[in-house]
């Protein structure tokens, strides 16, 4: 394969798993305020920890407010990782390689894309937060699904794989680590009914109640939390999962006489999380965990594009 075609596809997909998150994000935030009065000044404003982006929210804007917030996460086109700017990013990539994907899939895309062009903050007023978002939710849930069942299980394949699987384990990491920290309770909350609806707010954000209760029930602990999004294999959400997806696309580029280095780094992330248990880990150290799992993200898409995608 081309490595200008792998590169396409990789960010491609990348593009394509971000502005879910943060949609996600959003949508869950509001409800959560909705549902339990917020105890901070500006309870929109871990948002912008989960994705690390408080310093360049500061540079634009005065107050991380609700109109603020998602503006820059939905609308602001000087954000680079704005929900819009990230569906133009996906389009962008899949243009010049159309003749490689399935048309279902390119017509998915500029649907969405041209719904995204009218956008505008008093569209989302008029519409609301929660219509707004679960239409966008719609509309990824169909590029996905036609992805997953028009494209053959090739290299082209594999790289999208790859894009979506390193977007998708560094964001758990990220948003795990800022609820465990920024967001941790007072003594006399922690078990206590907020407590509790932040936790199932993480698991919102990760599309993951739903399956937890049915291994849990409702009893929503942090240690079961952990175990969920970071260790379960069978989640499609957790980390756990996320990589030995991503270690397997590897290994079968690898396969076909790539270079295996970046293979090595993805084993290297599911060393990090076989034979492990959210109870070792808290007590060990959750932020230091996470934050070893989202540099070790980092070292694995580094090692990709240099070795796939790199014309140096």
């Amino acid at each position: 394969m081309l490595r200008r075609v792998a590169d396409h596809l990789f960010w491609a997909a990348r593009y394509l798993e971000r502005p879910q998150w943060r949609a996600r994000l959003v949508d869950v935030n509001y409800h959560l305020i909705l549902e339990v009065p917020p105890r901070d000044a500006d309870p929109w404003e871990p948002l912008l920890g989960i994705t690390a982006e408080r310093e360049a929210f500061a540079r634009r804007y005065a107050r991380a407010d609700e109109a603020s917030v998602v503006n820059f996460f939905t609308f602001d086109r000087d954000n680079p990782s704005s929900i819009a700017n990230c569906i133009e990013a996906v389009r962008l990539n899949l243009s010049s390689i159309r003749h490689l994907i399935p048309s279902e899939l390119w017509l998915e895309v500029n649907r969405l894309y041209l719904k995204m062009r009218e956008w505008s903050p008093q569209q989302l007023a008029a519409v609301g937060v929660s219509s707004f978002f679960a239409d966008l939710r719609e509309s990824f849930y169909a590029i996905t699904g036609v992805i997953d069942a028009t494209m053959r299980r090739d290299a082209a394949y594999d790289f999208i794989e790859m894009g979506t699987m390193i977007e998708r384990a560094d964001n758990i990491a990220r948003l795990l680590d800022v609820k465990y920290h920024y967001l941790l309770p007072r003594i006399e909350d922690v078990g206590g009914s907020a407590d509790i609806r932040q936790w199932a707010a993480v698991l919102r954000s990760a599309s993951a109640l739903e399956a937890f209760r049915q291994i849990y029930g409702n009893s929503i602990q942090v240690d079961r939390v952990v175990e969920m999004l970071i260790f379960d294999p069978a989640f499609p959400r957790s980390a756990r999962f996320t990589a030995e997806r991503l270690a397997a696309a590897l290994e079968r580029v690898a396969s076909g006489g790539a270079e295996k280095e970046p293979h090595t780094a993805a084993e290297g992330l599911t060393a990090m999380l076989a034979g492990r248990s959210a109870g070792e880990i808290i007590a060990g150290g959750l932020h230091e965990f996470l934050l070893s799992m989202e540099n070790q993200c980092s070292l694995i898409a580094n090692s990709v594009m240099h070795e796939y995608m790199s014309l140096g």
